[in-house]
């Protein structure tokens, strides 16, 4: 019987129900059985109070990214603390069984929220429990539970159980952990680049996401991109009397309103020209997944007090969220706002907007084209100044990939539920450059799920997510180990 030390403590796989139990079914046995250590090495982690945006906390972020060098040393990893510009990257390499075996780079990051406002926790942020928060179920709690550290673990945890019941690996592992996600990763894309031939790998995996539901996990195969525009629209060269020049002078509010409406038709259409270049429709076969989701306009919508889909018409409401592009007036300012009246008409007016993007949108044709359309309306003794807020494209996956394909069966075996595939609405900046810088595709699975209140007060982790995620990357490095 193979016995591996970790630390102090000796892991054994016990198999003696079953001598000729296969390396997967003695993985997750011994995952089960060390679940109440693995809880205890998460306690440790989150116990660091690694907030990534207040510089008073960066000895306590160095100390994160130490504990898990330390963690993955113990594990057989090469493991080590790489200095940034900004709080440190761990990087660590394990081998797999034969040198051409299948190599994934996992990412994860452990830095942390700021825990403000603090009197709306209920217990300490940086003191860890397991609590029943409802019959039958039971979350740890603290911050950073499901955003990340939570969820790097179960990776981690995964590893250690191959390792003790194995004695290796079934694939061979990179593994990148940052620690300024939370505060815009400043330095993660020098990072990627000086290092890019270190970290090249067949596949990312990142798990910093969640699941469908409770009972039902999700692999996400598409994010939108993003483009921001903030706009300002120039008259006079000072505010008017309204009774003096109204009606005589251009009036910004007005201008800039009539140009923001005329950026979607009566269908919910964008105007742009050129808006839908590189947009596809999505598969028959996947919309038909979406729609047994059982997600409609009333329990998307109902939640905020809103009941009739806006958008284009004629698609539902994850179509419209996952699939397909948008453009969000997200502020609109000009003239008096203050208490009281005050009849003037503005020397400006300003906005901020945005555009979701999807299948190969180009971020500044976007922006050149959102441009072209301001200055196509202005009328004389008007004028236009533009601000960029950033820009990044859509990403893709495929969602035949033999990646996906073997990480969705594995995750079918583990939950109560067939795995679904799903869109997310938002962006993942560091998927885009893993394939931008690195050339890798990636696969998102992550366990976490929508009430447990992260970047908020009292986050939490549902144990079931701990274990059954600990669970799944077995299942799912074993998957992934098939050439």
């Amino acid at each position: 019987m193979f016995v591996m030390a970790i630390g102090s403590r000796l892991l054994i796989p016990d198999r003696s129900f079953d001598p000729k139990m296969s390396d997967l079914a003695a993985a997750l046995h011994t995952a089960d059985a060390n679940l109440d250590d693995s809880l205890e090495r998460l306690f440790e982690l989150i116990r660091i109070q690694s907030i990534s945006t207040d510089p008073a906390f960066a000895p306590e972020c160095r100390r994160a990214g130490q504990w898990l060098v330390d963690a993955l040393t113990d594990l057989g990893f090469d493991a080590s603390l790489r200095d940034t510009t900004g709080h440190p990257m761990v990087v660590a390499h394990h081998e797999g069984p034969t040198p051409d075996a299948p190599h994934y780079l996992f990412y994860g990051h452990y830095d942390v929220q700021p825990v403000d406002p603090l009197d709306l926790w209920t217990d300490s942020p940086f003191a860890p429990a397991i609590k029943e928060i409802e019959p039958g179920r039971k979350a740890i709690t603290g911050r950073g539970a499901a955003d990340d550290k939570g969820q790097l673990m179960t990776f981690v945890e995964a590893c250690r159980a191959w390792k003790a019941a194995s004695g290796g690996l079934p694939c061979r592992i990179t593994i990148l952990f940052e620690g300024e996600e939370e505060s815009g990763s400043p330095s993660l894309k020098p990072f990627l680049e000086a290092n890019a031939d270190e970290l090249k790998a067949d596949c990312a995996l990142v798990c910093d996401t969640a699941m469908w539901d409770a009972r039902t996990p999700a692999i996400s195969v598409g994010l939108r991109g993003l483009v921001g525009e903030e706009v300002t629209i120039h008259a006079a060269d000072r505010d008017l009397h309204s009774g003096l020049f109204g009606g005589a002078a251009a009036n910004p509010l007005h201008i800039l309103s009539k140009i923001l409406a005329d950026l979607h038709d009566e269908t919910g259409g964008v105007t742009l020209d050129g808006f839908y270049d590189g947009v596809e429709e999505t598969p028959a076969q996947v919309l038909e997944s979406w729609e047994n989701l059982g997600r409609s306009a009333d329990s998307l919508l109902g939640e905020v007090g809103l009941s009739v889909p806006s958008g284009e018409q004629g698609r539902s409401v994850l179509e419209l969220t996952w699939a397909r592009p948008t453009a969000e007036v997200n502020g609109l300012w000009g003239g008096y706002t203050g208490e009281g009246f005050k009849t003037v008409i503005a020397a400006q007016a300003s906005a901020k907007v945005s555009f979701r993007l999807v299948g190969t949108q180009d971020p500044e044709q976007i922006r050149a084209a959102f441009r072209t359309h301001v200055e196509a309306r202005l009328p004389a003794d008007c004028r236009a100044e533009f601000a960029a807020h950033g820009g990044s494209a859509a990403i893709q996956l495929p969602f035949d990939s033999p990646v996906v394909t073997r990480a969705r069966a594995a995750l079918t075996d583990e939950w109560p539920n067939p795995a679904v595939m799903i869109g997310m609405g938002g962006s993942i900046p560091i998927v885009g450059d893993f394939q931008n810088i690195l050339g890798l595709q990636s696969m998102l699975c992550g366990f976490g799920l929508t009430d447990d209140r992260i970047h908020s007060p009292n986050e939490k982790y549902d144990l079931s997510s701990f274990s059954g995620g600990i669970r799944s990357w077995v299942r799912i490095l074993d998957a992934l180990s098939r050439p």
